[in-house]
């Protein structure tokens, strides 16, 4: 329509992780209040596929940088949500001069080398999902305008009778969970095999559920070998139905910019137990929610499920306080910011065709 604008989503991932979640919740926030979007994404992934029940422009492509610039024609302003395509978004904006945002969602450091400097300094924002991620970004260069912007829960709904069919699954066990790629060198699910293996011995009543699939899945299986108390499920649609499921949710991670899953195992009132690594510690608040551990620490992983499966009116008391403090972090919440972001990229101008 005459006067709007078009914003440009361009997430080349493989697969389908938290950042492409965040891609999707972003998406069908925008599109709920009546915004103009396009999505650029990588040709036989997942993410282009979740969008059937939407009337969305998808357009496919290989994933180099030449391809996502093309697949921009007729957009506003792009917004990267990964690290792939930056290059692309200043490729176009020196040719075209199309505005772009980064979303930045890791916490490790940004390549050393100019053009990776000028690609940052001249987008509109860099969006970062935690205060550790904006000064990671702000240290690499003074010139970026850095913003947080957190990531927002799924809003899952959990069925109550596919929960119960889950719990009558493991009945009698303390059901501990943990939800996230398979990828070892990030999430760290080596330490949730090391401690399983440790309970097969002292509590064989404690059970560990691996929700999630990834590259790392066979090297992890191998690794589990022999555990009867600890169950690899795969990747599932009905995440919200585990959650519910759990006693007790665990992220034991290496490395995480916020690790969003824990807005929505919080939602679902359950204690956490996480390493302090990256935003986690915004979120996860060390007594209140849940408790905090340092990272690739079997012992104080092990030590804290003890803790909290031992006591079960403070887990309910770290639930209670988690959905609470999860509330403040939505889709819609999320939105607001991106929107703001928008409307600076256009220079102040209208953007959309809201019908807010």
């Amino acid at each position: 329509m005459s006067g709007s604008y078009t914003i440009c989503h361009v997430n080349v991932a493989r697969n389908y992780r938290g950042g492409e979640r965040q891609t999707e919740l972003l998406i069908r926030e925008l599109a709920r209040r009546g915004y103009r979007q396009v999505l650029v994404c990588r040709r036989g992934q997942p993410l282009g596929r979740r969008f059937a029940d939407l009337d969305l422009d998808i357009r496919l492509v290989s994933g180099n940088p030449i391809s996502v610039v093309r697949a921009a024609h007729g957009t506003d302003v792009l917004h990267i949500h990964e690290g792939r395509s930056v290059y692309a978004a200043y490729l176009r904006w020196l040719v075209l001069k199309t505005p772009y945002v980064i979303t930045r969602r890791v916490n490790n450091p940004i390549r050393e080398h100019r053009w990776a400097h000028r690609t940052y300094q001249n987008a509109v924002c860099v969006a970062c999902v935690a205060p550790q991620v904006a000064e990671i970004v702000r240290a690499y260069d003074a010139g970026i305008n850095v913003k947080v912007v957190h990531s927002g829960s799924s809003g899952f709904v959990a069925n109550l009778s596919e929960v119960a069919k889950l719990r009558k699954r493991w009945e009698g066990k303390f059901l501990v969970g943990h939800v996230g790629a398979l990828d070892n060198a990030q999430k760290g699910q080596e330490y949730i095999i090391a401690v399983a293996r440790q309970f097969q011995v002292i509590d064989p009543q404690i059970h560990f559920l691996l929700v999630g699939g990834g590259e790392d899945e066979q090297v992890l299986r191998e690794l589990a070998s022999g555990l009867s108390n600890l169950t690899f499920v795969g990747f599932v649609e009905n995440v919200g139905d585990y959650l519910a499921a759990l006693d007790l949710f665990i992220l034991p991670s290496n490395r995480e910019g916020i690790g969003s899953i824990l807005f929505d195992a919080m939602e679902q009132r359950l204690a956490i137990v996480a390493s302090s690594v990256g935003g986690v510690p915004d979120i996860v608040h060390d007594g209140e929610n849940g408790k905090l551990i340092e990272p690739r620490s079997v012992d104080q992983l092990r030590d804290a499920i003890v803790l909290l499966r031992s006591d079960p009116q403070l887990r309910e008391q770290m639930g209670r306080a988690g959905a609470e403090i999860a509330s403040q972090y939505t889709a819609s919440v999320m939105s607001e910011k991106y929107i703001e972001i928008y409307q600076a990229a256009l220079g102040g101008r209208h953007f959309g065709d809201s019908t807010e």
